[in-house]
């Protein structure tokens, strides 16, 4: 590395710094918010965790725990009405089931993989954290708002109502200052300033087919310069600048584009197209599709996560039952495995990281 290249660097993380949500964590690489990702960088905060596969089946209101070694369920617990997703807690050491129409989220202890408490809380169907760790933010969809609460005792204090239909998912800008949220049921997507919790961007966007868009998971690129937006009407990620909330590239994917994932070296993007059974596989750089794999017989690939060493994604099966483990290096089905009825929010756990911002596992 050159001296102007390093001072370049250096500069840059500076700036960043400067601009950073207070209390926010600086990135460990101004290039790439995924950097703290990679294969090995385990936190203090999960030493001696257990690799788990935890499944929460929204039908069946119970969670499937798996050994991904084994490829074994070795663990099932009841929990709430509909639950949806699995959600690592900012500091590493909780995992939270949303379950959503019973008003509740369920603890999982991760040193054993076992059930905890219940505590009450209105319309989870997804949770997240401000990057500075202050506050857990449960996306009330049917309520249209997002009530921000303490992380611990997920005692309320603020709700935002957001005026759009079916906001579910979300990721945040690079300095922590603002979110881009989906809102499934009204083709739109809104920004949200963190420090002041005020909607202060509204995009709607235009579909790609005879149908409304209906945007899905949602996550910023690792250099940050854009959002990626899975669409299921448009079939493809919209690309976004969230600075000035413009829609500015379309990849297209596959029928039913649903969840997002990158590689544990930032470089794919790897895109679950739920309506027809297959994942694409996106280059970072080019912003487009080099491969695609198709699940045999097909399937219903959904939500999940990459496997710690890289090596795997892990999706679950939303209308299939099932959970899927494929090889990243070629697209391999290692293991189809049956679980209980409507496998949604799967989380990989642990993973690599400092910190969590929510959803199956967004570390940073």
């Amino acid at each position: 590395m050159t001296n102007a290249l390093l001072t370049l660097i250096l500069a840059l993380a500076a700036a960043q710094a400067a601009d950073l949500l207070p209390g926010m964590p600086p990135p460990l690489d101004p290039r790439d918010v995924y950097a703290a990702g990679r294969p090995g960088n385990m936190s203090p905060a999960v030493k001696g965790f257990p690799d788990r596969i935890y499944v929460p089946n929204s039908v069946s209101n119970t969670v499937d725990v798996i050994d991904p070694h084994t490829f074994k369920i070795i663990n099932h617990f009841d929990v709430g009405k509909q639950p949806q997703h699995v959600v690592p807690s900012w500091d590493l050491k909780t995992l939270w089931v949303l379950n959503d129409l019973g008003d509740s989220l369920t603890k999982i202890d991760p040193t054993t993989g076992n059930k905890g408490e219940t505590v009450p809380v209105i319309d989870p169907y997804n949770m997240y954290y401000t990057p500075d760790g202050k506050y857990a933010i449960v996306v009330a969809e049917a309520k249209r708002r997002l009530d921000f609460r303490d992380p611990q005792t997920m005692k309320l204090v603020e709700s935002v109502p957001v005026n759009c239909r079916g906001v579910d998912h979300m990721d945040f800008s690079v300095n922590g200052r603002y979110l881009v949220a989906s809102c499934e049921f009204s083709a739109e997507l809104i920004k949200v300033d963190v420090p002041t919790r005020k909607v202060v961007g509204r995009l709607k966007l235009q579909g790609k087919t005879k149908d409304a868009p209906m945007p899905q998971d949602t996550r910023i690129a690792p250099d940050g310069s854009v959002f990626f937006v899975a669409d299921m009407m448009s079939n493809g990620v919209f690309i976004i600048d969230g600075e000035t909330m413009k829609e500015v590239g379309f990849i297209p994917t596959g029928k039913g584009t649903h969840g997002l994932y990158f590689s544990r070296d930032s470089k794919r993007l790897y895109v679950s197209n739920r309506g027809e059974g297959s994942i694409s596989v996106v280059d970072v750089a080019t912003r487009k599709v080099s491969t695609k794999w198709q699940i045999p017989g097909g399937g219903s690939p959904d939500m999940g996560g990459v496997s710690a060493d890289d090596k795997v994604l892990w999706l679950s099966g939303r209308y299939n039952a099932e959970v899927y483990a494929f090889d990243t290096t070629d697209g391999r089905l290692l293991a189809r495995i049956p679980v209980g009825k409507g496998p949604h929010g799967l989380c990989v756990y642990p993973q690599p990281g400092r910190y969590s911002l929510g959803h199956t596992g967004v570390l940073r």
